[in-house]
């Protein structure tokens, strides 16, 4: 099975937590829940240091300051009132799979974030990966209705993956 996640490994410390896998086992759990297929689509998964998604974060954002996870759809798929479901991607061919973006995830702020919340690092990731994942298909938390219901399908599919609400 071909993975879903190209993953561009920038600090090695990303490669013994087994981030690909990792990040494909979300990517699939994300895909299912919402109801599509886990074929079809692809992203790319930069994994940096926090001095990277500064520049990241300065750059895009305006803030010069590590994050924990950054993502850039590839286009825009936003719900067109607060608190519905975005419209969706249709999957591409198997030769032409649907680019849905990029993210990037910051290890040492993962590794603080995960620590001061008594959780496993993997567990951690896996969320931010959900969470960065589902702003690629169109969903955010800016608003109350809107985080609402970005955060109950964050929730959902980590419990398919047998791990805690983050909430």
């Amino acid at each position: 099975m071909e993975p879903l996640v190209d993953c561009i490994i920038e600090d090695d410390r990303w490669e013994a937590l087994g981030l690909e896998p990792l990040a494909d086992r979300a990517v699939r759990a994300a895909l299912a829940h919402l109801g599509l297929g886990a074929e079809g689509y692809t992203l790319c998964l930069m994994a940096c240091d926090d001095a990277r998604i500064a520049e990241l974060n300065a750059e895009f954002r305006g803030k010069p300051t590590p994050t924990n996870v950054l993502s850039w759809p590839s286009e825009e798929r936003g719900a067109e009132s607060p608190g519905a479901e975005p419209d969706l991607p249709e999957p591409g061919p198997a030769e032409m799979p649907e680019e849905l973006g990029d993210l990037a995830i910051s290890w040492e702020t993962c590794g603080a974030e995960a620590e001061a919340a008594g959780k496993p690092m993997a567990d951690h990731v896996t969320h931010l990966i959900i969470h960065g994942f589902l702003h690629l298909l169109g969903y955010d938390h800016i608003d109350d209705a809107d985080a609402e219901v970005m955060e109950g399908h964050e929730v959902a599919i980590l419990a398919s993956l047998g791990l805690d609400s983050p909430y």
